[in-house]
């Protein structure tokens, strides 16, 4: 087994820092530290393997290399240089380096990225007598730089492609709701496989999916590649030991009980929800009503059970029920719905609209910042309480 101690950094989106903390110390990595977009964690390279097979919420994880004093580029190139990247790969794989830079330094970063990458070059020419090729869409090594004041941090990336993606999504095309900041939403809410779960505003599927996922204790990785495996210090006997591990928890857990239901009013939403569960391995749940997608329109769709929880990312700005381009009056009909038939449930909803209470004319319980992608947003939790509406129609009809 690998032993020697790594320093690591695990992105997620912004937000969630504190839960991804919480989730990496499960996973066993050590002096767990939320900054800003991420998390810095230690221990040794099969925490920094199960971390990229097991988190739900991270969306890179990175093996730090070097932490060195930085006044200037040539201080930048220095330490890059002195950097013994022959360890982990040669000059016949591709390379991709990016830079990123606190502060005001954020004009300089592409200068800034081609001297990081021509020290690497340099020293692996000195050294092996060839310099690799730059790749910047599919490289085998990706080299990550972050300057932070006038410390430098190089990182080697452990995942390759975002770890959001879970190597099941059948529409290749960008997720209005990427699939880590679903699993943040549904662990904020606090849903458990024992509660009933409804997303009335599904799209592809992406929160029942990781609902699914979840109950059916299904390490995230399981489907897809890492970039750690194209290292020369990869250690297979490791990963293969922690796949192992990660399929007999699924196996244990495939019949679970549960009850997840999903709807959209868009009909080619909802056949690229059922594909994407079919191909996340799913059939089965579909069959037999644990997982469960429709058709139906998020102001008269029936609740599931008499009780729940609503995890939804309703329309923001794309509007996703036909017909309907004024917001605010789907959002105040869609309260309505809910305050008639949903009594008994909690909503979380995740807008980019700040008045999204106002617009339903319900008074938000909890209201949390989080970002999706650049865009800042709040969730909102709403309680909804039996005949809570019925009362405040009969208080206006006496007032």
């Amino acid at each position: 087994m690998i032993a020697a101690a790594e320093r690591f950094f695990a992105v997620c989106p912004r937000g969630l820092e504190a839960l991804l903390a919480q989730e990496l110390t499960a996973l066993g990595a050590q002096a767990c530290t939320p900054q800003a977009g991420g998390v810095a964690f230690a221990g040794t390279l099969e925490t920094g393997y199960a971390a990229n097979l097991h988190s739900r919420l991270a969306s890179r994880v990175l093996r730090e290399v070097c932490q060195a004093p930085c006044a200037n580029e040539d201080d930048l190139y220095a330490a890059a240089h002195a950097v013994a990247w022959e360890r982990w790969f040669d000059a016949r794989q591709t390379l991709r380096v990016d830079v990123t830079l606190a502060g005001s330094q954020r004009s300089n970063a592409g200068f800034l990225t081609l001297r990081v990458k021509d020290a690497i070059v340099d020293r692996l020419r000195a050294r092996t007598g060839a310099r690799p090729c730059i790749d910047r869409a599919r490289p085998d090594v990706r080299v990550f730089a972050h300057l932070d004041g006038r410390v430098a941090y190089l990182y080697l990336d452990l995942s390759g492609e975002a770890l959001f993606k879970r190597g099941w999504r059948a529409d290749k095309a960008e997720a209005p709701l990427k699939e880590n900041l679903a699993a943040g939403l549904l662990a904020l809410a606090g849903w458990d496989p024992s509660q009933p779960l409804l997303d009335p505003f599904c799209g592809s599927g992406t929160i029942a999916l990781e609902a699914a996922a979840i109950a059916a204790r299904r390490a995230p990785g399981l489907q897809r590649r890492f970039a750690f495996e194209r290292l020369r210090d990869f250690d297979a006997a490791c990963w293969q030991q922690l796949l192992a591990q990660a399929q007999e928890q699924a196996q244990h857990a495939a019949g679970a009980a549960v009850k997840i239901a999903a709807s959209d009013a868009a009909p080619r939403a909802i056949e690229t929800a059922r594909r994407n569960a079919s191909l996340a391995g799913f059939e089965p749940w579909l069959a037999d009503g644990r997982l469960q997608f429709a058709v139906a329109d998020a102001r008269t769709v029936a609740p599931p059970a008499a009780a729940g929880l609503i995890v939804t990312n309703p329309p923001y700005g794309v509007q996703s029920q036909p017909g309907d381009s004024d917001l605010p009056t789907l959002m105040r009909q869609f309260a309505a719905h809910l305050k008639r038939h949903f009594g008994g449930w909690t909503a979380w909803l995740l807008s980019a609209d700040l008045d999204l209470p106002k617009h339903m004319r319900l008074r938000e319980t909890r209201r949390i910042v989080l970002f999706n992608g650049p865009l800042a947003c709040r969730l909102f939790r709403f309680e909804l309480r039996a005949g809570s509406y019925r009362r405040a129609v009969a208080g206006a009809r006496l007032s």
